[in-house]
């Protein structure tokens, strides 16, 4: 199994901080970002292919939850219902 390469990294980085930039909360939003710049400065120096591996994929299965997040975010919006409970008045 090759390791990733330097740009598919990247490239996994920039994907998870545009997804983290459409959470509608501010706090999960500054939260997410956070997180994903820590964590990848935290392992910005490992080597090992096996691992990097094993991180990209980690990486991928939190891509995955941050867009389910964002969609349930989304569906149960409360900006939505202010939004139409003033158009009515």
């Amino acid at each position: 199994m090759a390791s990733p390469s330097r740009a598919s990294v990247l490239s996994l980085y920039k994907i998870m901080l545009r997804e983290s930039q459409t959470f509608s909360s501010y706090n999960y939003r500054t939260y997410a970002i956070r997180r994903i710049r820590d964590a990848f400065r935290e392992k910005k120096n490992v080597r090992d292919s096996h691992e990097i591996q094993t991180l990209v994929n980690l990486g991928k299965e939190n891509l995955d939850v941050i867009q389910r997040q964002v969609t349930i975010g989304h569906l149960y919006s409360t900006q939505k219902l202010v939004i139409e409970s003033s158009g009515n008045q």
